[in-house]
């Protein structure tokens, strides 16, 4: 019988630990295919930083080392410089790239060089206890604004994408999301495109994706899948937000 889906081979046989409904599994199969159709994995080296995505290690079957909160760019700065031939990426949740680590993502973007990182948006932060992040949309309730949001307190949603889309050294910047077949097939090529900037020399790429956290917005994963939909699409518009292959 003919095999239509399968494991792919970049992917590890640990058992997921993540909570019911968390979209990092299958954004981590999405770069285990590309790894493999791009037949990268032998030189592929993924940096991951404090938060739910530092256990990317457990499931993506490659080299791995785990920075400090928010330096994962910096990380792979210290890494790609000297062994250019490697395809060097991260692998960040929002609340590590867009608070500790702003600084840190702007200036690898700004720098140009040849990194590709994933951007996992949930819009709190995950692993740590729920607490509002850069990206908690206005009124979202967390640990930390039990009220919502104020823009006049807390200031506005992060748009990291569009702000990085400003350095002239990004050659890519995307924003896919995974709750549905048509948009987990986008994403992919977003994230295959990412990594094939790389290869080709092209500059900085990093893929925003749009996740859900069940357990720490309190819902059921369906009900978390349509507040994603209906919240933060709206304010975070899927799409290409800069390629310089098309300008």
């Amino acid at each position: 019988m003919e095999c239509i889906f399968k494991k792919p081979e970049s992917m590890t046989e640990n058992k997921t630990i993540y909570c019911p409904g968390c979209h990092h599994g299958i954004i981590h199969r999405l770069v285990a295919e590309v790894i493999d159709e791009l037949d990268i994995a032998d030189k592929a080296i993924g940096v991951a930083p404090v938060g739910c995505s530092v256990l990317a290690y457990d499931y993506i079957d490659v080299d791995f080392a785990e920075a400090a909160h928010g330096r994962a760019p910096a990380m792979a700065t210290g890494i790609k410089l000297p062994q250019p031939d490697k395809v060097v990426f991260t692998y960040q949740g929002d609340g590590d790239l867009a608070s500790i680590g702003a600084a840190e993502i702007l200036h690898l973007a700004n720098r140009g060089y040849n990194i590709t990182t994933v951007f996992v948006n949930n819009a709190i932060y995950g692993m740590t206890g729920g607490q509002m992040a850069p990206t908690t949309l206005e009124g979202q309730k967390t640990a930390t604004s039990p009220m919502g949001r104020r823009i006049d307190i807390h200031g506005y949603p992060m748009r990291v994408s569009e702000i990085l889309t400003k350095t002239p050294g990004a050659a890519y910047i995307a924003r896919g999301a995974v709750y549905d077949p048509a948009n987990v097939n986008k994403t992919k090529k977003m994230i295959k495109k990412a990594f094939q900037n790389q290869i080709d020399g092209k500059g900085f790429s990093m893929v925003e994706v749009l996740s859900i956290c069940p357990t720490n917005w309190g819902m059921s994963p369906l009900d978390a899948q349509e507040w994603l939909k209906e919240n933060m699409v709206p304010y975070y518009p899927l799409g290409v937000k800069k390629d310089i292959d098309e300008e």
